[in-house]
């Protein structure tokens, strides 16, 4: 007979990559060597090696088993919340930081208007890793950058279409995006004297920014990087170099600044990402992203709309 704990440990070691990483995100306190211990002893009674441990990799077997297992130990507290009436509602979702960092606790006022008893269990992830989890049925619901069409089986939403833009300085001599790329391409490569302020290299804007610049064989590095959109807006205000933001034009933009939008950048897509049926509470959580993002972008025909003004 299998012991259940020892194939609840190895659950977590093979969600997790490896068994340090495991023991970080168990959700009981248990010590590594307790868990190397109980580990080699279900790999004794099965007479298996389940996984190779540097660099971590599931053998077959381990694969096998971990298939298993996955679908009664990724659930367990989602059933006994069932089990005990309900009373708490749990969504497990995924997000890039900054949407977790900016944006959802705006959404979640939303929503415990309605499900005041919501319970949420967060992860910090991008497209590629929310996509896997949504598929292995790890996570209910995930808003972000969309690079790509999701992988079949998984349905999407857009909610936002973001267009990249210098944000200068009013008094600045650059009057469009194409004088500030003039002058990176004037000095055979090297950059305008502005340093650049951009989040971080791993956002899609950067990324973006950084191969239109590289097709024109062009390099600026980033001077300063910054967490939120509304710290680039702060230090280019304050005169510290060129900001790589958002072009919002019914947001209003800081009084001192000038957004020059970037015609050559590709669009940058956020969405909302989910599989299956939506339940009431996650049909809520979407209805309240797409709330938030008509704040930043209202859609065309509204009164609020810059297609209405113009």
């Amino acid at each position: 007979m299998l012991n259940i704990h020892h194939l609840e440990l190895f659950y977590y070691v093979a969600r997790h990559g490896g068994i340090m990483e495991a023991v970080r995100n168990m959700p009981y306190g248990i010590q590594q060597p307790a868990v190397s211990g109980q580990i080699l002893q279900l790999e004794s009674d099965l007479g298996l090696k389940l996984f190779n441990r540097r660099p971590f990799e599931l053998t077959a077997a381990g694969r096998e088993l971990f298939e298993f297992v996955r679908p009664f130990f990724s659930n367990v507290e989602v059933v006994g919340e069932k089990l005990r009436g309900g009373v708490t509602q749990t969504v497990r979702m995924a997000a890039p930081s900054a949407i977790l960092r900016d944006h959802l606790p705006e959404v979640l006022q939303m929503v415990r208007k309605k499900f005041p008893r919501l319970k949420l269990i967060l992860r910090d992830a991008h497209q590629p890793l929310v996509e896997q989890w949504l598929e292995r049925h790890e996570i209910d619901f995930a808003v972000t950058v969309l690079e790509g069409r999701p992988v079949s089986g998984l349905d999407c939403e857009a909610l936002l279409e973001l267009h990249g833009s210098f944000l200068v300085p009013k008094t600045s001599r650059y009057k469009n995006a194409a004088q500030v790329l003039d002058a990176i391409a004037g000095g055979v490569g090297a950059a305008p004297a502005e340093p650049l302020i951009t989040l971080p290299a791993n956002e899609a804007l950067p990324r973006a920014f950084r191969e239109m610049l590289s097709k024109r064989e062009l390099e600026w590095p980033a001077a300063i990087e910054v967490s939120a959109l509304e710290l680039i807006e702060i230090y280019a205000a304050n005169g510290f170099g060129i900001g790589l933001g958002f072009d919002l034009p019914d947001r209003k933009l800081n009084p001192l600044l000038r957004s020059l939008p970037i015609a050559e950048l590709p669009v940058i897509r956020v969405g909302a990402l989910w599989r299956g049926k939506l339940t009431p509470l996650l049909q809520h959580l979407l209805d309240s992203f797409r709330a938030r993002a008509r704040v930043f972008v209202p859609p065309p025909g509204s009164p609020n709309s810059s297609e209405k003004k113009g």
